[in-house]
Parts: structure tokens; sequence; C-alpha cells
């Protein structure tokens, strides 16, 4: 099998490539986040931890299905980096936008390859939803933290952005399965 070609060797790139934008996210809001929101840094410091696990279970699926690292991991690396810092300077509403609208995108995301693997690769499925457990922590976290509203251009933004990262990084497979598993019924 050529490498990366299969749906599962796809999901595996956009996942990892997305954990390596989350870290370079998550480290960059630290950095900014000592001065600007010192409140955040125990949850910024989990999640970040959360995302190191999550990339090396990602990577750690890969040879057995013929995947590899995504390409672009050095846009999902140097775009996290850059929002993270964007969204840490901009301080703790900002910050929390940032998470909410990551992991909300993400999640979406997750739950389709969640339903396309049933019974396809309980493999990779099972590790899908076990990292979907701490996605939907660290998206409860900025949703219940947020304490007024606003930056909806941010959220537009990086949900935009990140819709664009993962339809680049399949090729096109996320939005293709999204429409597959619309039109069949629920698994």
């Amino acid at each position: 099998m050529k490498a990366n070609t299969s749906i599962a060797a796809r999901i595996l790139r956009v996942n990892h490539g997305g954990e390596h934008g989350a870290i370079s996210i998550y480290s960059a809001q630290i950095l900014a986040a000592r001065l600007r929101a010192p409140d955040l840094l125990p949850f910024l410091r989990e999640a970040l931890a959360h995302e190191r696990s999550h990339r090396v279970r990602f990577r750690s699926l890969m040879p057995a299905r013929a995947a590899k690292p995504c390409r672009m991991m050095w846009i999902w690396g140097v775009g996290g980096g850059l929002l993270g810092l964007l969204t840490g300077l901009l301080g703790r509403e900002a910050i929390l936008a940032c998470t909410e609208a990551v992991e909300g995108t993400v999640h979406r995301h997750l739950n389709d390859q969640i339903r396309w693997a049933a019974g396809r690769d309980e493999g990779l499925r099972a590790v899908i939803q076990d990292i979907r457990i701490e996605e939907l922590a660290h998206l409860g976290y900025a949703v219940d933290q947020r304490t007024r509203p606003g930056f909806g251009w941010l959220d537009r933004l990086v949900s935009g952005a990140t819709e664009a990262l993962i339809w680049i990084s399949t090729r096109g497979d996320s939005v293709r399965l999204a429409r597959e598993l619309a039109r069949s019924p629920a698994a």
C-alpha cells in the first residue's frame, strides 16, 4: 500500500499535524500568559501535556497503517506558534476564545473520524475516542471560564484556519468523509 493513501492514514496524518499545531499554540500561550493571564497557566500546562501525549499516540499508530507525518508539519507548528503568541498577548479572553474555536472545530472532525473508524479500524477508533475526552475537557474549560462575550472575529479566523489546514492536510478527505457520513444512517 502506498503511504498516506488510505483514509486511516490521512486521519492519522492530519491528527498528528493538528496535535503538533496545538503544542505550538499552548507553548506560545504559556509564554505570554505569564504576563497576561497567569491564572490560566495550570490549565495551559495540563493541556500542553495532553497534546504532547496525543501526538505520540497518533504517531505510534502510523506505521501499521502506512501513514507518514504530514508534509505541512512546519505550517501547523509556525501557524500554531503565531496564533498562540497573538492570543496570549491579547490576554485571558483571547486565550480561551482560541481554545474554544480550535477544540470546537477539532471535535467535529473527531466525531466524523470515530464514526468512520467504527467497524473498520477499532484500534484507531479507540485512540480517537480516548483523545476526544481530553479535547472535550479543554473545550469545556474554555467555555466555562470565559467571563465576557467577544472575539467573534477570532473565533471565525481560528475556526476557518483550522478547517483549511485540515482540508489541505487530508487533501479534501475531511469534507468527503463528512458528506459520506451525513448521507449514511447514524452509526
